[in-house]
């Protein structure tokens, strides 16, 4: 959340609020909708670390607010973030954890697993399809994102497939 919330933060000063319904727009309903309690965590660790700088402004008729803005420290982090590549193997994957150790503790079966997960799967796949027919059909970012989501779980499946045929096949 540290660096989205940067980037937003690139386009001009705003305040918690702001940023939690910036991202909503942008990200559309298939991206978990952010905590404003965590929005405002992130704000304080990143105004604490330098990355950004807060000032409260008067409301008249309501509370005191606070204003963020990127420092420049902030921005270089911000522009080290875009330089920087993705490289997140799935080699760490919480489920193919399950699947290796079920056979060694005896406690579950590696196909039922296999199974339960795909149902997953298909059961999430329906969930983004309606997704992409609704609300977030005109939100291009939104779209993307669904679209990828989407691929990810094919891979998902077709991987699935595969250790489904490893297992079962002869030793």
């Amino acid at each position: 959340m540290r660096l989205p919330l940067l980037a937003l933060l690139a386009r001009g000063p705003a305040h918690g609020y702001e940023l939690k319904q910036d991202l909503e727009q942008l990200l559309g309903a298939a991206y978990p909708q952010p905590n404003v309690g965590q929005i405002y965590v992130t704000l304080s660790r990143l105004e604490k670390s330098g990355l950004i700088e807060g000032e409260e402004v008067a409301q008249s008729t309501r509370p005191n607010k606070k204003i963020y803005r990127l420092t420049d420290a902030g921005h270089e982090a911000l522009l080290a973030w875009y330089e920087d590549t993705a490289d997140e193997p799935r080699v760490r994957d919480e489920f193919f954890m399950k699947l290796a150790l079920a056979q060694h503790t005896g406690l579950a079966d590696q196909v039922t697993l296999i199974n339960k997960q795909r149902r997953q799967y298909l059961n999430t796949m329906r969930g983004l399809s309606k997704l992409a027919g609704a609300e977030n059909r005109d939100n291009r970012i939104a779209h993307l994102l669904i679209e990828g989501a989407m691929l990810h779980l094919q891979a998902d499946l077709d991987w699935l497939e595969r250790c489904q045929e490893e297992l079962e096949g002869p030793e």
